[in-house]
């Protein structure tokens, strides 16, 4: 945690709460399984005491047995204490201070509760220090504030150097909960949220966590069809996981026209001219219903820029995902004096830090420049995106759609669809085949697309 002048401010701290998570576990080694989870080595204000229990939390990580010898040994070895006789005598003081071992969960809350009240007071004095600098539009002071604050309620503040012993612990417990789900169901589970796109879920593992995803292609190909077949094949897996789509260019009544088209089997003439059978009726109230018991939320706001997207999504509970429709209509909170290329750079990697200081996936939708027009293959490459290559760049995985019969009249396989990833940071790049419904707007697992 960084320092601050805090001259007068009483700092919150309970160092009886300190010494009693320390003592319960040299006492029950065992005690360690239930407060690995809520204690990080920082959260303790003394910075002897951070040291210990970094000690404890490598052994526990290790399997090795912890009690006051196992202990004292390592901190020893680490130099912690400057000779054994300060350790012995300290460690046993620790042992004495112990209310009740059992209620060392307890202990631990109020040492959790005191870091984070303690996290509030830095924030705060690094918002007014910054504030007083100048030099920051009012806007990006703002986006800074709630930025601080939002990490304190979400557990990410930004602590400076942090020991490896608490990440190796959380992602012991990811690869726990994936190898138990791949045991359940027999096949390899994956770290993202779902598709449900078969093919794609195995190339890319799903949608993870602080990945910017940017689905590129040519106008007609159906990227903003296949962004919202995602959205909604996503609330429907995961219901629990919030979905927030930012749509620049068209609005929530046209989304959601387009997502019932999709899901009630309705073509677009259907839903404009409203010539529809009861049957239809029926599937449109089918449709219907799913829709709206789906965590979707919209916003239509034309030019938003990061910071405002960035504002509106800390207020949205469990978000699991975030679509924006598209990349070259969102404007920047800096003057780049007509740069676009800058402008579009400065964009993508925003994006990719709001996914990351977030903590969900980014799909975010581009255009393509005309380069695939002029070849005689025309699938694009990652050389057609358009107005930056920091988008490239930026992005944790990039994906291309394409259409042959778009471009060849005379291709009978008018259903078939490719869905090129050519970057891909989770596994190797390459084509994953889709079927394409045009009369619905809607994508399909090739598998189960009808033939003609």
């Amino acid at each position: 945690m960084a320092e601050y002048d805090l001259t007068g401010v009483n700092l919150p701290v309970n160092l009886d709460a300190e010494q009693s998570v320390l003592g319960a576990v040299l006492m029950d080694g065992d005690a360690m399984a239930e407060i690995a989870t809520i204690l990080q080595p920082e959260y303790f204000h003394v910075s002897l005491h951070r040291d210990i229990y970094a000690v404890m939390l490598q052994m526990f990580l290790s399997g090795e047995r912890i009690d006051i010898v196992t202990v004292l040994d390592k901190v020893m070895q680490q130099g912690i204490f400057e000779t054994a006789e300060q350790a012995k005598e300290y460690l046993a003081r620790l042992t004495t201070a112990v209310p009740s071992i059992s209620s060392v969960g307890k202990y631990a809350n109020i040492v959790s509760e005191k870091y984070m009240v303690r996290s509030l007071i830095y924030a705060s004095k690094e918002i007014i220090d910054t504030a007083n600098a100048g030099g920051e539009s009012a806007d990006t002071l703002i986006d800074f504030a709630e930025q601080k604050i939002f990490d304190i309620r979400s557990g990410n503040e930004v602590k400076g150097l942090t020991h490896i012993s608490g990440v190796v612990l959380d992602r012991v417990h990811a690869l726990d909960e994936l190898y138990r789900t791949a045991s359940e169901n027999g096949e390899p589970a994956m770290t993202g949220l779902s598709t449900l796109y078969k093919d794609l879920d195995k190339r890319i593992h799903g949608l993870n966590k602080s990945d910017l995803i940017i689905l590129a292609a040519r106008p007609g190909m159906g990227k903003t069809s296949f962004a919202m077949n995602i959205a909604t094949n996503v609330g429907k897996k995961h219901i629990d996981k919030a979905i927030a789509v930012f749509s620049l260019e068209m609005s929530k009544e046209q989304i959601v026209s387009r997502m019932i088209c999709s899901e009630a089997s309705l073509s677009s003439d259907e839903m404009r001219t409203g010539r529809l059978t009861k049957e239809k009726w029926r599937d449109v109230g089918r449709a219907a219903d799913i829709l709206s018991r789906l965590n979707i939320y919209i916003d239509d706001t034309a030019g938003v820029n990061v910071a405002g997207i960035k504002s509106k999504l800390r207020r949205v509970k469990n978000l699991g995902l975030v679509v924006i429709d598209y990349l070259q209509l969102m404007s920047s909170t800096k003057n780049y004096g007509g740069n676009r290329v800058v402008e579009i750079s400065d964009i993508t990697r925003n994006l990719k830090i709001m996914a990351k200081e977030l903590d969900v996936p980014v799909i975010c939708l581009s255009q393509l420049a005309r380069g695939p027009e002029q070849r005689p293959d025309k699938r694009p490459l990652l050389s057609d995106l358009r107005e930056s290559g920091s988008i490239e760049q930026d992005a944790d995985i990039v994906m291309f759609l394409y259409r042959n019969a778009y471009y060849d009249k005379t291709d009978p396989n008018t259903n078939a669809c490719e869905c090129i990833v050519a970057k891909n940071r989770h596994g190797e790049p390459g084509t994953v085949p889709l079927g394409w419904d045009g009369q619905y707007t809607r994508f399909t697992n090739a598998a189960v697309m009808p033939t003609e």
